[in-house]
């Protein structure tokens, strides 16, 4: 990321991002993060990321199994649930309109 965003506002986000990334591929914790890195979401720190997992899987928006993996010991694989698509759907409504909003308050904003 460019610069810091607030770790709160941060929170309310990042489960949808990780919604997001999971629909296209199932992913394990440190492939989250690569695929993150990949949208600039560079600074979201490692810890972060697994308590949201395991809270996700507690909600049944994600369904983690152990696979193994060619470079070493198994991996956790993540995979987004029914449950998991409902909620993805809600955050891009929800995030759409925030932006609509904030949009047009930076746009009367910088004509004041």
């Amino acid at each position: 990321m460019q610069q810091d965003i607030s770790s709160q506002v941060l929170k309310g986000i990042l489960q949808g991002i990780i919604l997001m990334i999971l629909t296209r591929q199932p992913e394990y914790g440190y492939g989250l993060s690569k695929q993150m890195d990949r949208y600039d979401l560079t600074n979201v720190p490692k810890g972060t990321i697994y308590p949201l997992l395991t809270t996700m899987e507690k909600r049944g928006f994600i369904e983690g199994k152990r696979q193994p993996s060619e470079l070493g010991p198994t991996r956790k694989y993540y995979y987004i649930t029914k449950t998991g698509e409902d909620e993805k759907n809600r955050f891009i409504q929800e995030w759409e309109q925030l932006q609509k909003s904030v949009n047009k308050l930076i746009k009367e904003d910088s004509h004041d």
